[in-house]
């Protein structure tokens, strides 16, 4: 096998400014401004930086966000799981519709997203008093911002599976099924390995837009302190009241965790890559 060739041989110094302007960018862009939160997080030191994480209106915002980030990639994990399946695995009218319909949310602002729920079961919606009347609220509550979190990041898990099951077609499931294994028989045993990577891959990025969503959730939580403010609305919130170094500190758990899914998802890349370099 002959060693693959660079497809140009630019001269150095041609090949170095490019090189130098990416850095540059990146560094002026993506790093400073990570390494700020970081540096504005501790400027009062170890001390104020957990009390600001401890302090009680910070506490009901992470943890609803944990719940808002939970229910959200559970029901996009299976939903993408879902809508790829029909998509790759089946034949019918209005297939291209439906692709069309997974990536609205990419094409539509968040504030739009969480206006049309308002729209929907807010006090002056469509089903809004018939929800009061019965006890349930949705607009400003967390099933509201979990409702928005899952329309902005829906289109992840499917996004990644869809290519990868169209590429693998139906062969092997097809052969499982004449030699008499059953429908969950298939998914678990033929169609889940074959997917795995490409569906962490999409949960980890939709869990990390989940995380940090701030748009539509900002429509639909009322900011109610204590209560319906996510991380991101924390931080918002603190900032506008001059609790500088407090809404640093918060807003560093959002860069920690974007970090580490980065890492993860830098992991997961260099797995598929291994994997399908074996193939």
């Amino acid at each position: 096998m002959s060693n693959a060739s660079p497809v140009r041989d630019e001269p150095a110094a041609v090949k170095w400014t490019v090189i130098g302007l990416a850095m540059l960018f990146i560094g002026l862009f993506i790093v400073l401004p990570l390494v700020n939160v970081f540096a504005q997080a501790f400027v009062k030191g170890w001390q104020a930086y957990l009390d600001a994480l401890v302090e009680p209106d910070a506490l009901a915002a992470i943890r609803l966000t944990l719940l808002v980030t939970a229910l959200s990639v559970t029901a996009n994990t299976v939903m993408g799981l879902v809508t790829a399946w029909a998509i790759t695995k089946f034949s019918f009218k209005g297939k291209s519709f439906l692709i069309t319909l997974i990536d609205l949310p990419f094409s539509v602002s968040p504030v739009v997203a969480g206006l049309i729920f308002v729209l929907l079961f807010g006090a002056q919606g469509y089903f809004g008093p018939w929800l009061i009347d019965n006890g349930w609220k949705i607009i400003f509550a967390w099933p509201g911002i979990t409702l928005a979190t899952v329309f902005v990041t829906f289109p992840f898990v499917a996004r990644e599976l869809i290519p990868l099951m169209q590429e693998q077609g139906t062969t092997e499931e097809e052969a499982a099924v004449t030699l008499g294994a059953g429908g969950w028989r298939v998914f678990s045993r033929v169609t889940l390995p074959n997917i795995k990577w490409a569906l962490l891959y999409g949960v980890l990025l939709c869990n990390a837009r989940a995380m940090g969503e701030f748009g539509a959730v900002s429509v639909v939580s009322g900011h109610v302190r204590g209560e319906t403010n996510t991380i991101p609305l924390q931080v918002e919130i603190l900032y506008n009241e001059y609790q500088f170094q407090a809404s640093f500190a918060v807003a560093s758990l959002l860069a920690l965790l974007a970090i580490v899914t980065l890492l993860a998802k830098t992991a997961l890349e260099a797995r598929l890559v291994s994997r399908s370099g074996r193939h």
